[in-house]
Formats: structure tokens, sequence, C-alpha cells
């Protein structure tokens, strides 16, 4: 094995990216013999990843770095399906239209982390033309239903619910890395922990058809301290997608995280040297928070880039440090005649995003987290004053979004 090699290996294993390897010293010499081709593959079950999707991401960024070619596959014809993987029901089953939609909406993400020339693949390109009989002849033939049986994603739904439909889906996914290896040389596929079952079945049946060695690396499947699954909030997914998540909330998330949790995540989510990352967990108390806003920046920065990163820490400093005038917050803007014909507070946290009904805004009134200009609002159905051009709404301490006239309305209202 290759120092190089070596070195990124104990990097991505330093960093917390590794879990599982099917054969670590074999992806060792792999890796040094020149450049390897990996992939990582998503279901298109959504029109953006969310933050459980990110370590996958920044793994294949390391590995970018390091010289090797990233190959990311969507799952065209596999999202039909659904990976039962560790599940109680079925996905809902979709449609091309909604599949191709999703599609192009996860695509942004791919280019913003690993750049407009990141090789993308679809499935639905070599499994949308494979016969059944074929598929059997080929791939089902080399799988034990025993030995299916005993994978613990299998197990788990067979206490519920499994179609039949849904027990091969493993058995797409071993021949989508077959196909990958034989379409671009691919010999390494990455994927979350309870993905362990779909890539060694992958690896298993590359050698039962006589392949060159292929190699499986899985990442911990992340939860925060406080047990709630990565990408998780509680005002919902954290989505990597601007039109689904505004950068300033994606920086708040950051911002706010389990103080247990900030070491761990510089480590896996930025790309900041071991040694700063160590400096920055080190910290205690209130100077914890020089590393959340770190964390925040450079989360933010690989999402959306510089600009929407500093946007959001100053429309942070400007919001905790009492003021409510400033530009980088989200804004939502409202007509005039809309103002005076009267809307309610709760009316605005749903149609600006800060909530999901009206009856999630009346509850947070209160429990006393619903604010109006740094004000407690104890009635959510109270109407927006007037005498005003614009108002910080808040729902909590962690969101905050900046109502404003419409700019023509404003003008035309102005004596």
């Amino acid at each position: 094995m290759s120092k190089v090699s070596s070195d990124l290996l104990q990097l991505l294993q330093e960093r917390g990216f590794v879990h599982q390897c099917t054969d670590a010293t074999g992806l060792g010499v792999a890796l040094g013999a020149g450049p390897l081709t990996a992939y990582l593959g998503f279901d298109a079950t959504a029109d953006s990843l969310h933050v459980g999707h990110l370590g996958g991401l920044m793994l294949m960024r390391w590995l970018q770095r390091a010289g090797h070619r990233p190959l990311l596959l969507v799952g065209g014809a596999t999202t039909r399906i659904g990976d039962p993987s560790f599940r109680d029901t079925s996905r809902p089953v979709l449609g091309d239209a909604a599949i191709a939609a999703n599609i192009a909406g996860i695509k942004s993400a791919f280019t913003r982390y690993l750049g407009p020339d990141a090789q993308v693949v679809d499935n639905a390109d070599w499994l949308d033309g494979l016969g059944y009989l074929d598929f059997l002849a080929r791939v089902g033939r080399h799988f034990s239903v025993r030995r299916m049986l005993t994978y613990d994603a299998i197990r788990s739904r067979l206490e519920h619910s499994l179609s039949f439909l849904e027990f091969g889906y493993t058995l797409l996914q071993a021949h989508d890395f077959t196909e990958l290896a034989h379409r671009h040389g691919c010999r390494l596929q990455v994927g979350g922990a309870d993905q362990w079952a779909n890539i060694i079945n992958g690896v298993d049946l590359a050698r039962r058809q006589g392949m060159p060695d292929l190699y499986g690396l899985t990442m911990p499947l992340l939860t925060t301290s406080d047990g709630r699954k990565m990408g998780k909030s509680a005002d919902g997914a954290v989505w990597l997608n601007a039109q689904r998540l505004a950068p300033w909330d994606f920086w708040q998330f950051w911002r706010n995280v389990d103080d247990r949790d900030v070491g761990r995540f510089l480590a896996l989510f930025t790309e900041l040297p071991m040694d700063e990352v160590r400096r920055l967990a080190a910290l205690r108390g209130a100077e914890l928070n020089e590393a959340k806003i770190v964390l925040a920046n450079e989360a933010t920065c690989l999402a959306h880039g510089a600009p929407a990163a500093q946007a959001a820490a100053r429309g942070a400093a400007s919001v905790f440090g009492g003021e409510n005038g400033s530009d980088s917050l989200p804004v939502h803007r409202i007509g005039e005649g809309r103002r005076l014909a009267g809307i309610s507070l709760a009316e605005l946290a749903v149609d600006s995003g800060l909530v999901a009904s009206r009856g999630a805004a009346r509850r947070l009134a209160a429990g006393g987290g619903l604010r109006l200009d740094g004000t407690a609002v104890a009635d959510a159905d109270t109407l927006l004053p007037q005498g005003a051009g614009a108002w910080l709404l808040s729902a909590g301490k962690r969101r905050h979004v900046r109502i404003e006239l419409a700019a023509q309305e404003s003008a035309a209202a102005r004596p």
C-alpha cells in the first residue's frame, strides 16, 4: 500500500467517515495504484438532498481531492421501487414526471459539492431495457434466498410487510455496481451503514461473474447527540437546496447544534485541518459558540457559496445584536392592501415558512415563542400593526424572517 493511499484512508478514518470496509488492505492497494473511480448512489425520492446525505458528498470530495474520480448515480429506475432497508413501510410510488423533476433538483447539489464536471449517471439507462428473465439469468441465479433473509434490513421489514418488488431491490443495486464497473471502470461503492448488505452483494456478484475485485466502504449512520437522525430538525428536513430551505435557516441549523456534536461535525462537514478541528472542539462554555459559528460558516459556504454564508452570519449578528433592520435575513413581502385588510401574525408565520400551520403558530405563541420585533406575542391571531414598513417576525430564538411591504405598494403608500 502506498503512503498516499495509506494517508487517505487514515484521514477518512480520523474524520469519522469509515464504518465498515469489505477489504481495507485491497482498497488501499487499489487507491495507491492510480486514480480510482468510486460511486455514490441516490434514489430520487425528493427534489433536494438533505443534511443526512452530506457525509457521502463530503467523502466523495476528499476522494476527489486525492485525485480519484467521483461517479454519482441517480436511481431513475430504482426510485420506482424504493430501498426497503430499515424502513417500516414501503415508499410512495412516484411517477416518471416526479422522478425527473427530483433528479433535476438533486443534481444541483452534485455540482456545488463536486464541481460542474462531476459525472452523473442514471440507472434507468440500463435497468429500463433489462428483461426480467435476462435479469434472473444474469443476476438472480447468484443469490440465495436463505442468505438474503439473514440481512437485518430484510428481516426488519418481514415483521411488517415486504413486497416481492422491494425484496429484489438489493439485487438491482448489486447489478448497478457491476454495470458501473463494466461501463466506467468503477471499483468502489460508498454509502451509509444501512447500505452494507446492498454493497457486499455487488462485491460478491462481481466475484461470481469473474470480474476484477470491487470494494465497498460504508459510513456510520449519523445521529445527533439527542438521538435524532441527521438531516432532521424540529422544523423538518434540513434541505441542501435554497429553494427548499433558505441559506439563513441552513446556517442557523449548524449554529445551534448540540455542544457535544461540534467537534464531530467540524471533522465531517468542513475541510478544516484536523488540528484546527481539535482546537475548536476543545473550547468550552461561551467560547464554544465561536466553534459553532465557524461550523455554520464553513458548512453554508460549501452548500450555498461564500456570499450566502457571509450574509447569514451578518444577519445573525444583527438579530442577536438587537438590530432588526438587517437585509441579510430571509424576506417575506406583502402588499399594502393586504395589510390594510388585516393579516394575522399566524397567517404571516405560515406564509413566510416559519411554521407549518396556523395551529402551530398559536401553540408557539402560547409558549412564548412567537415574537414581533423582539416582543413576545401571546395571541397569534393578532393583526400585523400599522405604521411601519418592515417588521421582524421570529419563531423562538433560532428562526427569523423580515416582513416587508412590497416595493411598489410601499412607495405608493408614502406621503
